[in-house]
This record gives C-alpha cells, sequence and structure tokens, in this order.
C-alpha cells in the first residue's frame, strides 16, 4: 500500500514567484463534484493544494484518476499517496484507490507516508462482510503524506494528513502526535505545513495542549471562523479541518469559503510569506 504516484504539468514561468504561497486545503469527498472542485480551485489561484479523499479507479467516480484530472487542469505538478484500496469500488484485475494528493507550482522534491501506528479496525475487510460499494470495506490504513516542495531559500515540508473519522479523540490526539513528532526531525526553524482533515477540533483540549508543546502555530483557532463541514442529519457542523504551520513561516488571510458546495466540506486557505 505504500505507494505514490507522480505526474507533472507545471509552466515554466510558475517558479519565478517565491516570495508568496497561497494554500488551500480541502476534503474533496473522492472527486465526485469534480468541475466544481476545479473551478474553485482555479479561481483561487492556489500554488500549493492539500486534497483529502481522492480517488482513483474507483466506480462511483467514473474510474477517473482525479488528482491526475486536476493536476492537468490547473497545470501543477502532483504527488498522490494510497491511503485505502476501495474493495468496493474496484476489481481483482483493475484496483481503486483512495487517499491524498498534493499539488504544487513548485517543484516537488521528494515523498513519503507516515502510516500512522494506531488505527480504527472499522474497515478491514471481513469474511461475513460483503465487498459491496455501500459497506465500505478498505484495505490499508490511515496516514500523512508528507513532500518537500522547493519553494522560498530552504524546502518546505507538507503534511497532508487525513485522520481516522471512527473512534475517539484520544485516537486522533495520537495520530497527531506521531505527525507532530515526526515533524521534529526537521530542526525548529525549518517550515513546515501540517494541514488536512483532522477530523476532530483542535481548537480544544486535548489537541491545544499537545500543539503548544511543540510550538505549531494554529492560524484558524479564532471563536468565529464557523463550522467546515455540515451533514444533513448530524446536527450542526464541525470544525475539523485545518492548516498548522511550524518554523520560520510568516501567514496571512487564512479563510473558510463557506461559499464553496463541491463537497461535504468547505475548503480552507491561507497565504504564506518568505521570511
Amino acid at each position: 500500500m505504500d505507494q505514490i504516484k507522480t505526474g507533472t504539468f507545471q509552466r515554466a514561468a510558475d517558479r519565478s514567484q517565491r516570495d508568496r504561497l497561497q494554500v488551500v486545503s480541502w476534503n474533496i469527498n473522492r472527486g465526485l463534484q469534480l468541475p466544481g472542485i476545479i473551478d474553485f480551485l482555479s479561481n483561487a489561484s492556489a500554488d500549493l493544494v492539500l486534497l483529502q479523499e481522492v480517488d482513483v479507479n474507483a466506480r462511483r467516480t467514473e474510474h477517473r484518476n482525479v488528482a491526475h484530472e486536476i493536476a492537468r487542469a490547473l497545470e501543477m505538478n502532483y504527488v498522490f499517496g494510497r491511503e485505502f484500496q476501495e474493495l468496493g469500488q474496484g476489481s481483482a484485475s483493475s484496483p481503486a484507490y483512495h487517499g491524498q494528493a498534493t499539488l504544487s507550482r513548485f517543484p516537488i522534491e521528494s515523498s513519503r507516508i507516515l502510516r500512522f501506528s494506531r488505527q480504527s479496525g472499522f474497515w478491514r475487510p471481513r469474511w461475513f462482510i460483503p465487498k459491496i460499494q455501500k459497506l465500505q470495506r478498505r484495505m490499508g490504513a490511515r496516514m500523512a503524506l508528507v513532500s518537500q516542495i522547493a519553494w522560498s531559500e530552504q524546502p518546505l515540508t507538507v503534511y497532508n494528513l487525513h485522520l481516522e473519522s471512527r473512534g475517539k479523540d484520544d485516537l486522533r490526539s495520537n495520530q497527531l502526535a506521531e505527525v507532530l513528532d515526526d515533524s521534529e526531525r526537521y530542526g525548529a526553524g525549518m517550515p513546515v505545513v501540517i494541514a488536512g482533515d483532522f477530523n476532530f477540533d483542535l481548537s480544544c483540549e486535548p489537541a491545544m495542549l499537545m500543539m503548544n508543546r511543540v510550538a505549531v502555530q494554529n492560524p484558524f483557532n479564532n471563536g468565529n471562523r464557523g463550522p467546515t463541514v455540515v451533514r444533513a442529519g448530524r446536527g450542526r457542523g464541525r470544525s475539523i479541518d485545518w492548516i498548522l504551520l511550524r518554523g520560520s513561516l510568516n501567514y496571512g488571510n487564512p479563510q473558510l469559503h463557506r461559499h464553496v458546495f463541491a463537497s461535504d466540506h468547505h475548503p480552507i486557505s491561507l497565504t504564506l510569506h518568505a521570511t
């Protein structure tokens, strides 16, 4: 499962502007509304895009390679990391996958997968559960896609993560702790972005205490930003999508794009400035 796919549609002129970086993070709900997703990202003038819940060859998204199609439309480099093989969406001869994609207007120098040590057993196949679309049986595990982006004077390390949606917050806290611990290998001053679908509220404990211990900035930690996801029939929406920063990074204009409905999550964005 630790497979990474890459591609490039980058225009040469995109490498020139290195004083700012427009970052978007978005759970795109498999890419089911692909035209709307591409429309927003095109208008957002994004330089770095972190996408979660991205399909490759899945029946529900017409067997598209969603990351490839978005990167081609935006003329960007991309890397896709497999999170799960979706057993009800493909076949033995033509498997379907689901994971994270990172797109960049700057070169992606390297990528790796950080597969979390603690996982939920909810998704795994069992002999008594049919491998049909509705029951969503999977092989694989939650992870972070870690990439080095050649931006500014030193590489920007980007963690594109999707924490577990099943189970309790202590499981998600443990997975987040693995990401924060892993990020320390880059040194206190090195620029790091940690973004994605965290599946819990980082403005509350125990997440706030954990992040304070390792000096992580949360640009979206304010009381009036609103929910990032609204699901009909499950009560009020929750704030579960975040962009965190470590090291020598300045930022501005953090936004929740509440007007965008091309997924069951709203995209979030901010602008990074070179120090």
